[in-house]
C-alpha cells in the first residue's frame, strides 16, 4: 500500500470552525465598520466594501473546503469505485485532513486486503486442483482395475493404493479447512509466550530465551508455534528458541536451515520439499495467514545455522 502523505493538514475540527468563525464575524465587522465609518466612506462606499470583503471571503472559504474536504473525499470515492470495479489505479496520496488521512489510509488498507484475498483463493483453487489430481487419477485406476477383476495381490496392492491417496486428499483437506480458519481473524487478545510454550505438545524441545507477552489469542499462538516446531522438526531440528523483544517474535531452531532456493517460495502454500513423505506445503502458509490475520508480519531471516523466523506486531 503506498502511504499517506505525512505533510502537515489542518485537523477536521479548524476547518468547519474556522469556516463558522468568519461566517459569524464577518457581519458583525461590517456592522461596526458602517457604525463607525460610514460617515468618511458614505454609506455607499462602506456597503460596496463589505460586500467585496464577504464576496472574497467567501471564495477562499470555498476554496480551502474544496481543498481540505471535497477533493479528498471525491479522490477517495473515485479509488474505491476503481477498486470495486477491479481496475488498477493508484491510490490518493495528499488528504486534505487528519481525519481523511486516516479514513484514506483506512480504505486502501482494506482494498489491498481484499485484492489479496481474491488473489490467494483464486492461487488456492488452482493449488487444490492440481493437488487433488493425483491421488484422484489413483484411486480412480485402482478401481477400474478391480472391477476389471484384480484379485489376490495385486487387489491388495490396488486396495493399498486407495487407501494411501484417501488419505493424501483427506490430509489436504484438513490443512485447507486450517489455513481457511486461520485467515479469519477471532479478535484482539494478549499472552504469556511462556505460558503458551510450556503447554505445547511438540516433538522437538522449545526454550523461551527471553519471555514476553504476545498481541494474539493464547489459541492463536500455540497454533503458530506448533506449525513451526512440526515444520522445524520434519527438517531434522531438535530444539525451537523463541525470544520476545520490542514487539516482536524470534523464532529460531537449530536444523539444517533453508537453502538458497527455496527461501523466497518457503510460505507458498503447497510448496514442500517433503511430498514423497507426505508433506503438504501448508504449514508455514497457515502460518502467515495467521500472523497477517492478527495484524502481523512473518519474515525469514538470514541469520542460519538454522531456519529463523521474526514475527513483528508493530
Amino acid at each position: 500500500m503506498k502511504p499517506v502523505s505525512d505533510k502537515w493538514r489542518p485537523p477536521l475540527a479548524l476547518v468547519i470552525g474556522g469556516t463558522l468563525a468568519v461566517v459569524l464575524v464577518l457581519p458583525l465587522f461590517g456592522i461596526t465598520y458602517l457604525r463607525l465609518w460610514g460617515n468618511i466612506l458614505g454609506w455607499g462606499e462602506a456597503a460596496w466594501l463589505i460586500g467585496w470583503l464577504a464576496v472574497v471571503a467567501t471564495c477562499v472559504l470555498g476554496f480551502l473546503l474544496w481543498r481540505l474536504v471535497l477533493r479528498p473525499i471525491y479522490a477517495l470515492t473515485g479509488y474505491a469505485r476503481a477498486m470495486k470495479a477491479g481496475q488498477a489505479t493508484p491510490p490518493p496520496v495528499h488528504f486534505g485532513t487528519p481525519e481523511l488521512g486516516a479514513l484514506g489510509a483506512s480504505v486502501m488498507a482494506m482494498g489491498d486486503s481484499l485484492n489479496s484475498r481474491a488473489e490467494g483463493m483464486k492461487a488456492y483453487a488452482d493449488h487444490v486442483a492440481h493437488e487433488l489430481t493425483s491421488p484422484l487419477t489413483a484411486i480412480r485406476g485402482a478401481a477400474e482395475l478391480l472391477q476389471a477383476g484384480a484379485s489376490g495381490d495385486d487387489a491388495q496392492t490396488l486396495s493399498k493404493t486407495i487407501q494411501e491417496a484417501t488419505a493424501r486428499m483427506q490430509t489436504l483437506l484438513d490443512d485447507l479447512g486450517h489455513h481457511a480458519m486461520a485467515a479469519s481473524s477471532a479478535g484482539a487478545g494478549s499472552s504469556r509466550l511462556s505460558d503458551v510454550a510450556s503447554a505445547l505438545d511438540t516433538r522437538i524441545e522449545v526454550e523461551v530465551a527471553q519471555d514476553g507477552d504476545i498481541p494474539l489469542l493464547g489459541a492463536d499462538l500455540a497454533t503458530i508455534l506448533t506449525q513451526l516446531a512440526r515444520n522445524a522438526a520434519e527438517h531434522g531440528a531438535t530444539r525451537l528458541t523463541l525470544s520476545v523483544t520490542a514487539g516482536t517474535l524470534h523464532i529460531a531452531d537449530n536444523g539444517p536451515g533453508i537453502s538458497a532456493g527455496n527461501r523466497d517460495r518457503v510460505f507458498d502454500p503447497f510448496f514442500t520439499t517433503r511430498r514423497d513423505q507426505g508433506g503438504t506445503g501448508m504449514g508455514l502458509s497457515i502460518v502467515r495467514s495467521l500472523v497477517q490475520a492478527r495484524g502481523g508480519q512473518i519474515s525469514l531471516l538470514d541469520d542460519g545455522p538454522g531456519a529463523v523466523f521474526l514475527i513483528d506486531f508493530d
